[in-house]
């Protein structure tokens, strides 16, 4: 969602509104949330405590035929290697019927580690702030309002540094063909923008999750990185598959990152 004037994504209060609505899911991708709920229920019944969707389609931005299905499930218990299997029998199977859409992901997680203490400034937020309800029990009702401050940014993305060595395992271990990095290229691009933005975040006041917002806000404090900043978000869109791009996130935009990240915003508390 892009900021909304200058209350930036923000209500009244300076709180991140709830950015997705079931009424702005485009018609063309309403079969295709429809027949998700129908099978999530099927596949998870009652172990199912909620499911939600987030990214482009409740924003409204999905482009048919190239965006993806994201979908969040809340589980009464911990999830287990079936309900595993279970989410990936559903990921195919709605991505291989409906063509309005370019792959499926699903996330799951515990209602009680969605609630937890350690993730309130992380998987909580991102419940309360990013998730659009879908079925069943929304945690938001139990979870704090968010501003954009500096807490927020440590525990949403103060990580970075401890992601670098897998990202290079990924890349070591990825096909040496343009087709086989792509995603790599893809899932990174976003993630160092979305990590440069949630930098600046509490000096810029406001939340947004449109990619080229993010990267011209971290622009505006850091124009010195600017230029490498919009290249990512381009490439989030539009991936290509040059080894080049990804050695540059690991050697060299991404140690930089996660650096300043530190300094600025700490360390983000520990995970088991």
């Amino acid at each position: 969602m892009a900021a909304q004037g200058h209350r930036r994504g923000l209500d009244a209060q300076g709180y991140i509104e709830r950015e997705g609505s079931p009424t702005r899911v485009p018609y063309a991708f309403r079969p295709v949330v429809e027949a998700a709920c129908d099978r999530i229920l099927d596949v998870f019944g009652a172990r199912l405590n909620g499911a939600y969707l987030y990214g482009s389609i409740p924003r409204g931005t999905a482009r048919v035929g190239r965006s993806d299905l994201d979908l969040l499930l809340s589980l009464r218990d911990e999830p287990t290697d079936a309900d595993r299997a279970g989410a990936r029998a559903l990921e195919a199977a709605l991505d291989k019927e409906f063509a309005e859409i370019d792959g499926v992901g699903t996330l799951l997680f515990s209602r009680t580690r969605l609630l937890s203490d350690l993730e309130t400034y992380d998987l909580g937020w991102f419940v309360a702030c990013l998730c659009t309800p879908l079925l069943g029990e929304d945690l938001a009702e139990h979870l704090p309002r968010y501003r954009p401050d500096g807490l927020l940014a440590r525990e949403t993305n103060g990580d970075l540094a401890l992601m670098l060595p897998r990202w290079r395992e990924r890349i070591a271990a990825a096909a040496d063909t343009d087709e086989a990095r792509r995603p790599l290229v893809r899932s990174m691009s976003r993630h160092l923008v979305r990590t440069g933005f949630t930098l600046v975040m509490p000096r810029w006041n406001g939340w947004t999750s449109d990619l080229g917002e993010m990267a011209e806000a971290f622009g505006a404090y850091y124009p010195e990185r600017a230029a490498d900043m919009r290249k990512a978000t381009v490439r989030g869109y539009e991936p290509t598959g040059e080894p080049a791009v990804l050695r540059s996130y690991v050697e060299d935009l991404g140690p930089w990152l996660a650096g300043e990240y530190a300094r600025v915003h700490g360390i983000k508390a520990p995970r088991p």
